[in-house]
């Protein structure tokens, strides 16, 4: 295939713009022009090519949100191969279950995750963008060969996401460009585009959240702004200065930004999802004067699903809007779509919707001829505005991390002194929730001090920061109902009247 051919977003977006600035680091100063960043990713394919031997790769990313994350992502999109963001806050062992699950040949790494992703990549070859440090870690850059590009059709698929599901074992999501790109374009007919917008990324880049603006901004031939990470400080100072327009977040950093006190600049979007935001919450960005969208989406879906303009959260208090351009959403029960006003799952059709997981029965499982069933409850209005009432499968939201309670639960149960334990959400005013457990001391426990310890230290190794109980209770026996399942509003009312609460100091 010839190299003069355009082979992705980029190189066309480049021919088209070369001298528009395409992404800046506000941690390094870094910068790019469309053109300086095709010629870097050009350069970076040439390295990856020469370290497989097959034409067809999956490559995982252990980056956080820098320039290296996206010119890794769009090397590998030239080269026709698969990618991977891999969720750098995870411990190496829950790391290792990811890629056991998705099998890269090879995994890009920086100093900063170069440990954990050598731990947990068994079995396939770890370059870093850095100097490597660990024996186990080649360098990127120590070999290049010529590549041809590989355009990749629409129904490809490109990218794979790992998503919490309703069993506590993350899905992979497949996602194709057409995905991607008819994701952009609905965006921006909701949103709207200017050539002078300069988009904020302060979100991982391995949620959709974060990394949609990189997939958007290079379509669009507009600028991203990139924050390696969420400060409050920081990213209101950024906002006030940089001329940012756009920037994506979840509610608890909006009401860190409130808290701290942000302007509204010449900010015009805010793209507020990851987890239900209050009407108090919007009613307080709206008299700072920050423009916030309220959106609900998924990793299934390349991000939005619905979006609800500024005035349309005043009129119709609660809504995540109308669903966007090509995009269908029904409400279902038994099989059937339901009138306006009833409550049953939200199922979701149209271009954005990925073609199913990596695993065959989850795909077949989650479809129907209505679309993807998303496992969250909602209702629509007589005008197809949405309104979501929550999830089927009690997961847990936490700062827009979504958390499997079966899957802490199954961690806990493992712990010497455990017999058993029940995991819920808990209400949190910082982080909307916190995950709770309760814990069934065994009968050769010596006290329930100790077994809260030894939790404590377990989580400390096997979960991440999120994931990890903020509230413990240890108790006799679990709340039940007649049937026997776990009783959740008691599980919530013991975890308030008798949990207590896990610092900082209980994980050091």
């Amino acid at each position: 295939m010839s190299g003069e051919q355009p082979a992705t977003f980029l190189r066309q977006r480049a021919e088209a713009t070369p001298d528009r600035t395409a992404l800046r680091s506000t941690d390094t100063g870094t910068e790019y022009s469309y053109r300086d960043l095709d010629e870097t990713v050009t350069e970076t394919a040439r390295a990856l090519t020469a370290r497989t031997d097959d034409g067809s790769v999956r490559i995982g990313l252990a980056l956080s949100s820098s320039p290296e994350f996206v010119v890794g992502l769009y090397a590998a999109l030239r080269l026709g191969w698969e990618v991977v963001p891999l969720n750098t806050a995870l411990t190496p062992w829950e790391l290792g279950t990811q890629i056991d699950r998705v099998e890269p040949s090879l995994c890009l790494c920086e100093r900063g995750t170069e440990q954990p992703t050598v731990e947990a990549a068994a079995g396939a070859t770890v370059l870093s963008v850095d100097e490597p440090t660990h024996q186990g870690t080649q360098s990127l850059f120590a070999a290049s060969e010529p590549f041809d590009p590989v355009p990749p059709s629409f129904d490809d698929t490109v990218l794979i996401l790992f998503t919490s599901g309703t069993t506590g074992e993350p899905k992979a999501v497949r996602l194709t460009a057409g995905n991607l790109a008819a994701s952009a374009v609905a965006s921006a007919f909701r949103l709207g585009v200017d050539p002078a917008d300069r988009w904020l990324c302060c979100l991982p880049m391995y949620h959709m959240g974060g990394l949609a603006p990189a997939i958007r901004s290079v379509l669009y031939g507009t600028e991203l702004l990139l924050q390696r990470e969420f400060d409050a400080t920081a990213t209101a100072n950024l906002i006030a200065s940089e001329g940012v327009t756009g920037v994506s977040l979840v509610p608890t950093q909006l009401r860190r930004l409130l808290d701290g006190g942000v302007e509204p600049a010449e900010l015009r979007t805010v793209l507020l999802g990851g987890a239900p935001a209050s009407q108090s919450l919007l009613e307080r960005a709206s008299d700072a004067g920050l423009p916030v969208y309220p959106t609900y989406g998924l990793t299934e879906t390349a991000s939005q699903v619905t979006t609800a303009r500024p005035a349309e959260t005043e009129a119709y208090p609660g809504t995540v809007g109308q669903p966007l351009l090509g995009t269908t959403v029904r409400i279902v029960a038994d099989g059937t779509p339901l009138d306006p006003g009833e409550r049953g799952e939200i199922v979701v059709d149209g271009p954005t919707v990925t073609p199913g997981y990596l695993d065959g029965e989850r795909s077949r499982a989650a479809f129907s001829e209505w679309g993807l069933h998303t496992g969250d409850v909602g209702y629509t209005d007589e005008d197809g505005r949405l309104w979501v009432l929550g999830r089927r499968d009690e997961t847990i939201i936490t700062g827009g991390e979504l958390v499997a309670p079966a899957a802490v639960a199954e961690e806990l149960r493992s712990v010497t002194g455990v017999a058993d334990a029940a995991v819920a959400g808990v209400d949190d005013p910082e982080w909307g929730e916190r995950v709770g457990a309760v814990l069934v001391a065994a009968t050769d426990a010596s006290s329930p001090t100790e077994v809260r310890q030894r939790a404590v230290e377990h989580c400390r190794e096997r979960l991440a920061g999120y994931k990890r109980p903020k509230t413990v209770a240890v108790v006799e026996e679990l709340p039940r109902t007649q049937s026997g399942t776990v009783d959740r509003d008691a599980l919530r009312q013991l975890l308030r009247t008798a949990g207590s609460t896990v610092t900082d100091r209980d994980f050091s």
